[in-house]
């Protein structure tokens, strides 16, 4: 119930305006956002690539609506891998489609992509084409196939394990050798398409790695759960699979110390850092994920 009144809130334009122009709306948000420009994303890299974590860079914003918006927003992930490159930094970038023109048309946004694909792969970086809601499940999966055929290794996607399809769409991918970022899930589905209960998306998660580790293809575990992070760790051991044949994937600001334990460790650690004046929507899914991010911002806002 309290997780689905958050992700009505992220959809809430009002409430969004008040918090985005609030000054205590994006102190709060600083938890799970790098900041609101280029130069602070950069900058938030710098520093998690001089503690030993690799970073994913999101410029936030969904569904624009025009083509203007979309190039504009494409031109920001121009400019990221450009800045990746001039300054050395071990970061790729993440880009839903719905940030750069679906919604305006699938034309529209298969160019957008396809330029900051090409222009990643000129550069020797990578592009992952985040999952949204069920909607957009195919038409991404679709044009990350399409786009891997054209700049093989360059591109790969995202999966999540609370759908039924999730399963099928590994066998898809791994195929082809494309890389999968593999999360649970952070949108509200419904059960004809989803499962509705977390023991049984668990039971998908670790199925779905035991689908991948072997495959060959470098893919990214993204969880926050303990369990999860605990059985991926015994597969890998028990089928001798190498630390550096795949990673974990963690939220800025979420489960910091695992994240630190895990580098010392020895395992790859990528953590996805988005920024930008968008920032709501992807904030109020983060509190509905964990309710434990509510009772943390709560207790800072009056500290």
């Amino acid at each position: 119930m309290f997780r689905s009144v958050l992700i009505a809130l992220s959809r809430n334009a009002p409430v969004r305006q008040l918090l985005e122009r609030s000054t205590p709306g994006r102190r709060i948000s600083s938890r799970f956002v790098a900041g609101l420009t280029i130069a602070d994303a950069l900058r938030v890299t710098a520093e998690l690539n001089r503690q030993g974590f690799a970073v994913s860079l999101d410029s936030l914003g969904e569904s624009v609506r025009t083509e203007q918006q979309a190039r504009s927003a494409a031109d920001v992930y121009h400019r990221l891998l450009d800045a990746i490159a001039d300054r050395g930094l071990n970061a790729n970038v993440s880009v839903k489609l719905t940030g750069v023109g679906m919604d305006v048309s699938a034309a529209l946004a298969e160019s957008t992509v396809s330029g900051i694909v090409a222009h990643a792969e000129r550069l020797g970086n990578f592009v992952r084409v985040d999952m949204e809601g069920s909607g957009y499940t195919e038409p991404t999966i679709a044009l990350t196939e399409h786009l891997h055929a054209r700049h093989p290794g360059a591109v790969g996607t995202v999966l999540q394990a609370y759908l039924y399809r999730t399963v099928y769409d590994t066998e898809r991918l791994l195929e082809q050798g494309i890389r999968i970022r593999l999360c649970k899930g952070a949108y509200k589905e419904p059960a004809r398409l989803a499962f509705p209960q977390k023991a049984d998306v668990d039971a998908n998660y670790v199925r779905l790695v035991r689908m991948m580790l072997p495959s060959g293809v470098f893919c990214g575990i993204a969880t926050h759960d303990p369990t999860m992070i605990a059985a991926t760790e015994r597969f890998a051991a028990e089928q001798g699979i190498a630390r550096d044949r795949f990673e974990f994937q963690m939220l800025y600001g979420v489960q910091r110390e695992l994240q630190r334990d895990l580098l010392r460790r020895g395992y790859g650690v990528r953590v996805y850092l988005p920024f930008g004046t968008d920032w709501y929507p992807y904030f109020m899914r983060r509190l509905a994920e964990r309710p434990a991010n509510v009772l943390f911002l709560l207790k800072n806002l009056f500290t």
